[in-house]
């Protein structure tokens, strides 16, 4: 299941930390134990499983969220999950905060089988996986709310679900759940965008994503890819003039240090999906398997309940340091989604999927009743 590269660059970014000065100073141990290890996993009380004639696994799990994003907190839960449901037999060695690199270079890490596990937004999984496209829909998602969204898209008998996950599978990923709950990415900027004529012309970063592009520019943006590592400085300098993220990660960034406004534009569901390398998943025995879905599920359940709140903690936070909140009626949505643009961008994304964006309004507006 390990891979040696994943290995060898595990045990050399710990190496990293020591000699800075910064993080656990203790090496994690990456091997895996010998089947004649005396085992002290006991059956789980939930299911009755008992894990100790299984060899021991150990996965390998990464993100490149910001410092204590909801992607972070999901992936460190179902970790910890898997250890406790186990008794320690199947476990993930989790690196967050881009330890192990950038959102695509994990990604192909996944697909080569470098790492076990990914936890990322939507936006560069569609690189990877076409489908994911939908999730570019821009606004579609913003008048229902999380247990609505939850029926689709985390439903395995919902068409969608069962289509997107068939996709996740021609990449040679298994998708193992979305976190969400009706939270959204917003828009920091300097300008007081009261207006969709406020947006004309305004320099924003966007992921590497040609959707986003096509949104932006429909709204009379002028959107502008770069590194997420590169944002802090270049809105300090003035290159650009406003990004787009949710609230968690704005303020792990300290963009209020360099940004005005927020403004709550709710353009994209803000969704942390989890992905495994299919072999990875397809070769662990099948009660791991049911202890990796039952981790997945818990931490769903828990995080998405939390989700709200601390969205709601993090605007306060923006809001104690200075920023000031930007709320639209639903007229300014109703003028976006008028756009010419934006109306062959849902053309376009729904012939790019197959029709699997029309199965998703479709579905969503028959959950809502």
């Amino acid at each position: 299941m390990k891979k040696i590269s994943a290995l060898v660059l595990a045990l050399a970014m710990c190496m990293a930390l020591v000699s800075c000065g910064g993080g656990d100073t203790s090496t994690p141990s990456t091997s895996t134990p010998d089947a004649s290890t005396p085992s002290t996993s006991t059956p789980d009380a939930s299911t009755g499983a008992d894990y100790s004639s299984l060899d021991p696994v150990q996965l390998i799990g990464a993100d490149s969220t910001a410092a204590n994003a909801a992607g972070q907190l999901f992936g460190e839960m179902v970790a910890e999950k898997l250890d406790t449901i186990t008794g320690g037999q199947l476990t993930m060695d989790y690196f967050p905060n881009g330890e192990l690199g950038a959102d695509a270079d994990l990604l192909r890490q996944l697909q080569s089988g470098d790492i076990d596990i990914f936890v990322g937004q939507t936006a560069p999984v569609a690189s990877f996986v076409p489908n994911v496209a939908v999730y570019d829909l821009p606004m579609v998602f913003a008048t229902y709310d999380g247990a609505t969204i939850d029926e689709v898209i985390n439903n395995p008998e919902s068409e969608f679900a069962q289509g997107l996950s068939a996709s996740f599978n021609e990449a040679g990923f298994q998708l193992l759940g979305t976190l969400q709950n009706a939270t959204f990415r917003q828009t920091t900027t300097n300008r007081n965008v009261q207006t969709l004529a406020d947006y004309d012309g305004m320099l924003i970063r966007t992921m590497e994503n040609p959707n986003h592009m096509a949104m932006w520019e429909a709204m009379g943006a002028a959107p502008t890819p770069m590194a997420w590592n590169e944002v802090y400085f270049a809105l300090q300098s003035g290159n650009i003039e406003a990004e787009e993220n949710a609230a968690d990660t704005i303020v792990g960034s300290n963009l209020n240090e360099v940004q005005t406004y927020l403004a709550k534009t709710n353009h994209i569901l803000y969704a942390n999906m989890m992905i495994m390398n299919k072999d990875s998943y397809d070769a662990l025995d099948p009660l791991y398997q049911e202890a990796l879905n039952q981790a997945v599920s818990e931490a769903l359940a828990e995080m998405s309940a939390q989700l709200a709140d601390i969205e709601a903690t993090n605007l306060g936070t923006l809001k104690e340091r200075g920023m000031t909140i930007i709320e639209y009626d639903q007229a300014f949505f109703d003028e976006v989604l008028a756009l010419p643009g934006v109306q062959e961008l849902y053309a376009s994304i729904d012939e790019q999927t197959n029709g699997l964006a029309q199965t998703l309004q479709d579905e969503l507006a028959a959950a809502a009743g």
